[in-house]
């Protein structure tokens, strides 16, 4: 079976529409974005936020925006899956709509989930958005988009994280890098904001996020990249302006967490 990574050309903004069939292992990561998909065929196993998870074909998959994730095949054999990544400010727009006015920004319950309708509905919703020539619409990827946020509810959790006095220290060190993720940050830096030693910070900021200081820059460094490719960015300006070394620094990174490079992502036709 011969292996590929697509990315979609979508009718609609803030949604990013990818199918895969790949033995290839992804290491841990995260996306700016929600992310709702299905397994299609094969198994799929990866870390998430709520400890190691299984999923085979048939099963839903979901993570949240900022969720240390990581993915491999199950018995090192292809698997396929498709995903639609929503962007969260198109996420809590459509919840708006779905909920008569109410904003809220939800959170995925369970990162494998088995749910016949919603899997439908999923179905339209990969279709709607992932039309093309004149078969592509606005109004009808609009439409079931709008309607698979309405069934997400069946996955979504009203419970909220409990804050910790570390916690409350980390989360200052993540709103520095997040407020501009190209600063020439260093460990000193970071764990005066934090308050603790420079080791202590790197410890704290593993145990919680299960990354490292400089491995979540760099997956912050990614998200602010793909938003300026999308945006229409020249990939030299995005390298640049997301704080990578050069074009080739961004090229190597990206197709390494996203299976493509950036060019092929910017065509979203392949």
């Amino acid at each position: 079976m011969s292996e590929s990574i697509r990315f979609y050309k979508t009718a609609l903004a803030g949604i990013d529409a990818m199918s895969a069939t790949t033995s290839r292992a992804f290491p841990r990561h995260t996306h700016d974005q929600y992310g709702v998909g299905v397994i299609d065929m094969g198994g799929h196993v990866s870390l998430s936020g709520r400890g190691q998870v299984e999923a085979g074909a048939g099963s839903l998959i979901f993570v949240n925006p900022g969720e240390v994730h990581d993915g491999r095949a199950v018995g090192g054999k292809s698997r396929s899956w498709r995903m639609l990544y929503l962007e969260p400010t198109a996420m809590v727009t459509a919840r708006a709509d779905v909920l008569d006015g109410v904003q809220t920004a939800p959170t995925f319950a369970a990162p494998v989930f088995a749910d016949e309708r919603l899997r439908r509905v999923f179905d339209a919703a990969f279709d709607g958005t992932t039309r093309e020539g004149e078969d592509r619409h606005a109004m009808v990827a609009e439409t079931a988009t709008l309607q698979l946020v309405a069934v997400l509810g069946v996955n979504l959790s009203s419970k909220l994280r409990k804050t910790s006095e570390s916690t409350v220290s980390i989360r200052r060190v993540r709103d520095k890098i997040d407020a501009d993720p190209a600063a020439p940050l260093t460990l000193t830096n970071l764990a005066g904001e934090a308050g603790t030693s420079r080791y202590q910070l790197l410890r704290a900021f593993a145990r919680e996020l299960g990354l490292t200081p400089h491995a979540y820059i760099l997956q912050q460094r990614l998200a602010l990249a793909r938003r300026l490719i999308r945006a229409g960015s020249k990939l030299v300006d995005a390298a640049a302006t997301a704080g990578f070394c050069d074009q080739s620094h961004l090229t190597r990174t990206f197709a390494r967490q996203f299976g493509v490079s950036p060019a092929r992502y910017r065509s979203r036709t392949v």
